[in-house]
């Protein structure tokens, strides 16, 4: 969780595990891609619910091991909320109405500053940091049926 001075802002994993079945998969369940997840914000003084997004399920196509669960940690700076997803995503809301101001699709193949090849996966665990300007994540998680990767992603701001 995260908070301002207003709002404690939460995320759920909420996965959901259904039976594997290829036959080829040694994996006994996956993940599903159509449910779990969401980022609500509950006001400090009482505890009510001050507005709730629900997560978007996978879009077609992604890998097996892609989930909406949101189970990483949270990051609030004035304004913002961060949140990250199985699905490979960062995202950033606004903290008054949890809009969706940006979303960056960690998911895929980058070029890395050492050349090893790099490419982007689940986000499961660890969330944002923001220091100096810049927001950095890490992305890969195969943990809990996730999708691997090897990158740590450095974002400035503009």
């Amino acid at each position: 969780m995260a908070a301002d001075e207003q709002r404690v802002f939460a995320t759920v994993s909420d996965v959901k595990r259904s039976p594997n079945t290829n036959p080829a998969d040694p994996r006994r369940t996956v993940l599903d891609p159509a449910v779990g997840g969401g980022l609500t914000a509950l006001r400090i003084t009482d505890g009510a619910k001050e507005w709730h997004v629900a997560a978007e399920p996978c879009a077609p196509g992604r890998p097996l091991g892609c989930s909406p669960s949101q189970p990483g940690a949270v990051t609030e700076i004035p304004g913002v909320v961060f949140t990250t997803s199985v699905d490979g995503y960062l995202r950033a809301h606004a903290a008054a109405d949890g809009s969706l101001l940006w979303a960056y699709d960690t998911m895929r193949e980058f070029e890395t500053v050492n050349g090893v090849a790099g490419h982007g996966g689940s986000i499961d665990g660890p969330g944002a940091v923001v220091v100096g300007g810049m927001v950095f994540i890490s992305s890969g998680y195969l943990r809990n049926g996730g999708v691997p990767g090897n990158v740590l992603l450095a974002f400035a701001a503009e």
